[in-house]
């Protein structure tokens, strides 16, 4: 087994200022979507150019980190925030949900398609190659402030988190999303988008390979203390909320069956 340090949650202070690993995760994650982005916009058969790549990165930014942090505030501890409201814009402190932060890149895909007259799965396809980088980042994030530890196990890698979940051995459940959600979607989205395919398949690609991943993972994540399982004695928040990501993905791949 591995014993996890204790580390500080900030890299480095300067006076009041100081950065800390959850945001840095977060930056390096925009980064490279940005950076990708502007190489995908380069291929003129994609219909973009790299200002719209800048334009669009704007929009998601914003509506990823209001609806991660509102997502989290209503689905995981709406009582604790109901009786807390001062700790709601306090996000330096974690509890971002990636369902909630899903919808508001939603909403800002939808404002941006219609200022530049395009439908959304239109946008979509061409932005969710770039989600999976952030999603490794972010796992990492949460790995290295022993946040959303994994259940008990007895592996020869399990961990132990130090001052979060006790002495107990448990599953690393945020390395195993980091490779799933990260890396091995981000391998199969940008291999499969390398050449034009029907509007929509792209993006019901990472719907349903991010919900079946979630979904497995959560077998070996600890449910939220504050919900427990909420369904059939045995599903997570998490594994509820992946269901209709995984049924709308596998819509939009199968109405497109057969075509080029």
């Amino acid at each position: 087994m591995i014993k996890l340090p204790i580390l500080d949650p900030a890299i480095f202070r300067v006076g009041p200022i100081e950065v800390r690993w959850y945001g840095f995760m977060y930056a390096l994650g925009f980064t490279l979507a940005w950076v990708l982005g502007r190489l995908r916009a380069r291929q003129s058969w994609r219909g973009w150019t790299p200002a719209m790549m800048d334009d669009v990165l704007s929009w998601l930014i914003l509506g990823l980190l209001l609806g991660a942090r509102i997502g989290y505030v209503l689905f995981y501890d709406p009582v604790f925030f109901w009786n807390h409201p001062a700790e709601i814009p306090a996000v330096w402190n974690g509890g971002m949900s990636f369902h909630g932060g899903a919808i508001g890149v939603f909403l800002a895909v939808w404002l941006f398609a219609r200022k530049h007259g395009k439908t959304i799965l239109e946008v979509g396809d061409f932005i969710v190659p770039l989600a999976p980088p952030g999603l490794f980042f972010g796992r990492m994030g949460n790995f290295i402030n022993n946040e959303l530890p994994g259940r008990v196990s007895d592996l020869p890698w399990a961990v132990i988190y130090p001052g979060t979940a006790g002495d107990t051995p448990r599953h690393p459940s945020q390395l195993y999303e980091a490779g799933l959600e990260g890396v091995v979607l981000f391998t199969l989205l940008w291999v499969y988008s390398r050449k034009p395919r029907p509007v929509g398949s792209t993006s019901g690609l990472f719907l349903l390979g991010y919900g079946s991943f979630r979904f497995f993972c959560e077998f070996f994540r600890e449910p939220d203390v504050q919900l427990g399982f909420v369904a059939f004695g045995w599903m997570s928040m998490g594994q509820v909320l992946c269901l209709p990501m995984v049924a709308a993905g596998l819509w939009l791949l199968l109405r497109k069956r057969g075509q080029a």
